[in-house]
């Protein structure tokens, strides 16, 4: 039953070519610093370690999956006025995606990204040119598409957050629906929960993406559920346990698990990335009256799952200067 499953959710994501869904991402293109390490670190010392450079930024990383889909898709960031914005640039069009990045002052965004023996990842941000898209860099032709999807790095820092909203208001004149993922627990409270609730739900969303970690801190000891406060479909990723898909049906919340083999990776970076791209594609093919619908969902789940674990038995090209 669960093949029958994986193969009707590989269909959804190929049907939709018929339509190509057409989707902007919007916010970071950054440079993942990765650093993996094959013995423990020593404190004053060496520790053996490979260290690799890659096209990073979690709005990136879903665009260029995106592409890989077939999807008709764009990116929309800022990047400094040096050779790695560049660089930056030209990987993500070699990957079929349509960029427009305004070169602002100030370095290119840029992550290190430490992976312990174990797999779990450590991040070191600079953010630098990525914050500084202003709603002056867009045009409004850009978001006639299908969706916009928005990493929640986007919504709480200006101009980005100001760009981010005007983005969100260009889509929905043109009948477009506006997605976010949560991406990261830390910067997500940077300013306090109310506020992080607050502007996510002047933003409101038709389709919120989160993992466990992100939902509880912006909850706080509320139910789940409350995130449907915020959008009337969630997509709460589980990791190796698969997803757990709520839906707002009026006064009632429906919960959908949709359980997944896990797949091997030392380096997770940019699965749940892969994720929303997989799931926004299926479930962008499905008419607009059908989108909560929890066959359509689970399908969506399904090709959101397919599409990490292709992204992490991959691997991820080397971006070169």
């Amino acid at each position: 039953m669960a093949g029958i499953a994986r193969r009707s959710a590989v269909r959804a994501v190929d049907a939709s070519r018929e339509g190509v869904p057409s989707v902007v991402a919007l916010g970071d293109l950054v440079l993942d610093v990765t650093t993996a390490f094959r013995e423990p670190l020593a404190p004053g010392s060496d520790a053996a370690a490979s260290i690799r450079f890659h096209q990073g930024g979690s709005a990136a990383n879903t665009a260029r999956v995106l592409a890989r889909l077939g999807a008709r898709v764009s990116f929309v960031g800022a990047v400094g006025r040096d050779a790695w914005g560049s660089a930056l640039v030209r990987s993500l069009r070699d990957a079929g995606v349509a960029v427009h990045a305004p070169r602002v002052p100030g370095v290119t965004a840029r992550i290190v990204v430490l992976v312990a023996q174990d797999g779990e990842r450590s991040f070191a941000t600079e953010r630098g040119a990525a914050d500084a898209l202003q709603p002056e860099h867009l045009q409004a032709a850009w978001f006639r598409r299908d969706a916009l999807h928005l990493p929640a790095y986007s919504l709480f820092s200006a101009p980005l957050r100001d760009a981010a909203f005007a983005a969100a208001a260009y889509t929905r004149e043109g009948g477009g629906a506006v997605s976010v993922d949560l991406a990261s627990r830390r910067p997500l409270l940077a300013h306090g929960r109310q506020a992080a609730q607050r502007d996510l739900r002047e933003l409101a969303p038709d389709l919120l993406f989160a993992n466990t970690d992100e939902a509880a801190a912006l909850v706080g000891g509320r139910a789940r559920d409350a995130l449907l406060e915020i959008a009337p479909v969630v997509a709460l990723k589980q990791g190796s346990s698969g997803c757990l898909v709520l839906v707002r049906r009026g006064a009632d919340a429906i919960a959908l698990a949709v359980a997944t083999r896990a797949a091997d990776a030392a380096d997770t970076t940019g699965a749940g990335d892969a994720f929303d791209a997989g799931f926004l594609v299926a479930w962008l093919a499905a008419s607009r009256a059908s989108r909560a619908d929890p066959r359509v969902l689970r399908l969506a789940a399904l090709a959101g799952h397919r599409a990490a674990q292709r992204h992490l038995t991959a691997g991820r090209p080397e971006l070169e200067p």
